[in-house]
């Protein structure tokens, strides 16, 4: 890659709604080559962090900054959901239509879509529509889509949470592939067992705020907050589910 968007500098990161502070001063830098997992419960903000960092949504406080002040990096980062969005079209056409908004030339096309296909498993079904592939194919059309664009840093957001053990490999192995041609990976998840597998760089989001940040290794071994080792023992409930009980408690 000829330049660099990374790092990614957020700063004091503050999301509000409904007169509700859901990202609350969040600090961290995001450094190119990594794979940082972003761990936490439901309601602890992992997905909307995700978004804004990705550019879908606007902070209300604080700032993110990244290198050089690159004034649009979308085109240099790619974003993956957990139920990702398929064109009325086959395969092949989801992964043309992406490049060719890209302002890729139609004869450069040609290899960049068999490579993206044949990388992700695909390429017998690239004829199909894309609608009619399976949950675990259609992710797999969703992470090609997103690879073919060569982006610097990728943000998936629960890509596997829908999905089979055996699809759930399939993804995960795409994902290290994808962290091995030179790509930053970013990734949500509520499975301890695949922030084991695919983490280098642990984030723990609870309420908003970021807990901890460190090594994937020592966060597991020696989680340094009584959040973490709730969380990873079971035993931390969710941000919704906290708001519920003390709602009952306050109606009885």
């Amino acid at each position: 890659m000829s330049t660099t968007i990374l790092p990614l500098e957020a700063s004091g990161l503050t999301y509000e709604a409904g007169r509700k502070r859901l990202i609350d001063r969040v600090s961290f830098t995001l450094k190119a080559g990594t794979r940082t997992v972003i761990l936490g419960p439901n309601g602890a903000g992992k997905s909307l962090l995700l978004r804004l960092c990705h550019g879908l949504l606007r902070p209300t406080g604080g700032a993110l900054r990244w290198r050089g002040g690159a004034p649009d990096p979308r085109g240099r980062q790619a974003m993956v959901f957990q139920q990702p969005v398929m064109l009325r079209r086959s395969a092949v056409a989801n992964l043309a239509y992406v490049l060719a908004s890209r302002g890729v030339s139609r004869r450069d096309r040609t290899a960049r879509l068999a490579d993206g296909l044949a990388r992700t498993g695909l390429a017998h079904l690239a004829r199909t529509p894309a609608r009619v592939l399976s949950a675990g194919e259609q992710q797999r059309l969703a992470l090609a889509r997103a690879w073919i664009t060569d982006p610097e840093v990728i943000f998936l957001d629960e890509p596997t949470a829908s999905l089979d053990p055996a699809a759930t490999r399939a993804v995960e192995d795409i994902v290290l592939a994808i962290h091995q041609t030179g790509t930053t990976v970013v990734l949500t998840t509520h499975d301890l067992g695949q922030a084991r597998r695919l983490a280098e760089d642990v984030m723990f989001l609870y309420r908003g705020q970021i807990l901890e940040r460190g090594p994937a290794e020592a966060f597991f071994d020696r989680p340094a907050t009584s959040e973490a080792r709730a969380f990873i023992a079971g035993e931390l409930i969710s941000h919704n589910e906290m708001e519920r009980a003390y709602e009952i408690a306050e109606d009885s």
